[in-house]
């Protein structure tokens, strides 16, 4: 199976759209139930998958969410990024059924990624390219794109933070690149540039606007989650 077919064998969609669980709230307890809560919005409004993300959790709670929500069955997709500790993230989504992995980035990559993804093969990987806050690798883009191509099952990149739009014409110097190989927008996808930025890229990962203001410490609204799923 070649890099490309693993990514879209996976979500057996056009455009798959992926919502972000982020393990906001107050205790481990809380950030759990509202974890279980939004996978079922995602479910229920057919989002193509999800990913359980440390963004407001340390890797204790992370693990801890990640043994509840194992217990249950999924129609979506599971995908964990362990932003603390990205080297971990491929045994950890073996333990818990998660089908596929984030990397923000899949470039100076601190630990032995080679090994891991040649121990975990049926893990799809989805690795960022010139991702938000993360350093310049000092190439070309061609050259970037072109290690992400190897590296990974589909490429994500993003404009420069969270909630902040990707730049249309950053999708597209990407796209020409990368020809039919998988382009993610990573941030930035809300109702009014979803259809005109998924002319060009092949799916979205979508988090913070699917949260009250773009606060990615809120629970997702259930609205802003259906009516993008209805552009889609």
């Amino acid at each position: 199976m070649d890099m490309e077919n693993k990514f879209r064998k996976l979500f057996a969609v056009e455009k798959p759209i992926i919502g972000m669980i982020h393990l906001a709230g107050e205790s481990l307890e809380e950030k759990t139930k509202r974890a279980l809560n939004e996978l079922e919005i995602y479910q229920e409004e057919g989002v193509n998958g999800a990913i359980i993300e440390d963004y407001h959790a340390n890797g204790s709670e992370l693990i801890d969410s990640l043994k509840e929500i194992s217990k249950k069955e999924w129609n979506i997709k599971l995908g964990i990024n362990y932003l603390k500790n990205p080297g971990s993230v491929f045994a950890l989504a073996q333990d818990y059924g998660a089908s596929f992995i984030q990397l923000d980035s899949v470039q100076g990559l601190g630990f032995r990624y080679a090994e891991q993804k040649a121990r975990f093969p049926n893990l799809v990987v989805l690795g960022g390219v010139r991702f938000k806050y993360q350093p310049s690798t000092g190439r070309t883009l061609e050259e970037d794109v072109e290690q992400g191509r190897y590296r990974c099952d589909a490429i994500v990149t993003t404009g420069e933070g969270t909630g902040i739009e990707t730049p249309f014409e950053k999708l597209k110097q990407f796209k020409e690149l990368l020809g039919g190989f998988p382009l993610i927008i990573g941030a930035g996808v809300n109702l009014s540039n979803v259809y005109e930025q998924l002319k060009v890229a092949d799916g979205a990962i979508v988090g913070s606007y699917f949260k009250p203001d773009g606060d990615t410490q809120l629970s997702v609204d259930r609205d802003r989650v259906r009516d993008l799923m209805g552009v889609i």
